[in-house]
């Protein structure tokens, strides 16, 4: 995607299974139903991640986007 835009990046990505690492190192990865302009994001099938292992379901989650420091592709 040559000289595409933030949200244009984040909607190729939406019904994809993400990474998201929050402010305070935490990390959730779910499969990417919706976003807004400002980056608040709905995760279907979420799952809460420390270290490299799952550590608990939490099935759709609401995260604020100023919480937020990367998204990316599992």
């Amino acid at each position: 995607m040559e000289n595409a835009r933030p949200l244009d990046t984040l909607n190729g990505s939406r019904n994809q299974r993400v990474i998201v690492e929050l402010k305070n190192k935490s990390q959730y990865i779910g499969k990417l139903k919706a976003f807004d302009i400002h980056i608040n994001i709905v995760l279907d099938d979420a799952e809460e991640r420390l270290g490299n292992e799952p550590s608990r379901k939490l099935g759709t989650v609401f995260i604020r986007g100023d919480t937020i420091t990367l998204i990316a592709l599992e």
